[in-house]
């Protein structure tokens, strides 16, 4: 199965990083986000990926070149002005067109999370278009429980809202997902909307697996720090 990731996005949350490089070779404890994320999907068995580039597109292909040194292989689809993420996809339809399914991965996301749970979700529903990821929502502060007279009982530092959910960017789609594709536009506005309406979009739930956007500095910094602090236990 091919895997296209998104790279085409200015980054304007990151400047000024991104006024030198783009978005996805911001290094998160040593490597650039879109390395992780070509690291991660061929350890599950994904050997093709379509990058879709815009801006400094050239800095992105210069430093992953043909996938070879990455054991894998890597195709590059260019827009001269931005076309949103779902023009994006239209825009490179002719590597897509002959593929009866993709992975389409948001290119700020870093995860750990298995694909294989969205390949079988739409393989057994031949009714919808696309499967996407869902995660618990992050909360961005600390709460506190307490009982009914006041006594703080404890302080739970950002837990996870298990009764919300976000998309976390993996998408499984049929070929089919052409028609719904704006020239322009952007795909969680254009296109999962109708899909959802029209009942052929579904979703997978992941808890307990590793899921960070990368969207700010406090992102880069928190997310290095972690992932310094995990891969150096695995090291051990």
């Amino acid at each position: 199965m091919l895997a296209v990731i998104l790279a085409g996005g200015y980054g304007k949350r990151l400047r000024p990083i991104t006024e030198k490089i783009p978005k996805n070779l911001i290094e998160i404890a040593g490597k650039p986000v879109i390395q992780r994320q070509i690291e991660w999907l061929s350890r599950q068995g994904i050997s093709r990926f379509l990058v879709l580039t815009g801006y400094l597109s050239k800095k992105i292909m210069e430093f992953l070149g043909d996938g070879s040194k990455f054991g894998v292989e890597i195709k590059y689809s260019h827009e001269d002005r931005p076309l949103g993420t779902g023009g994006a996809i239209r825009n490179a339809w002719r590597y897509l067109s002959e593929e009866n399914e993709f992975i389409l991965v948001n290119g700020d996301i870093i995860t750990d999370l298995s694909i294989y749970p969205l390949i079988n979700e739409i393989n057994d529903c031949e009714d919808v278009i696309g499967v996407l990821s869902a995660v618990p929502l992050p909360s961005p502060y600390g709460i506190i429980n307490f009982d009914r007279d006041g006594y703080i009982m404890e302080f739970i530092e950002k837990p996870l809202l298990e009764d919300y959910w976000i998309n976390a960017g993996v998408y499984v789609f049929r070929r089919s997902i052409y028609e719904y594709l704006p020239q322009e536009g952007n795909l969680e506005i254009e296109t999962l909307p109708r899909l959802a309406r029209e009942k052929k979009l579904k979703v997978v739930k992941y808890m307990g697996v590793f899921w960070k956007s990368i969207d700010s500095f406090k992102d880069i910094e928190q997310t290095t720090s972690l992932l310094n602090r995990i891969e150096s236990t695995l090291k051990m």
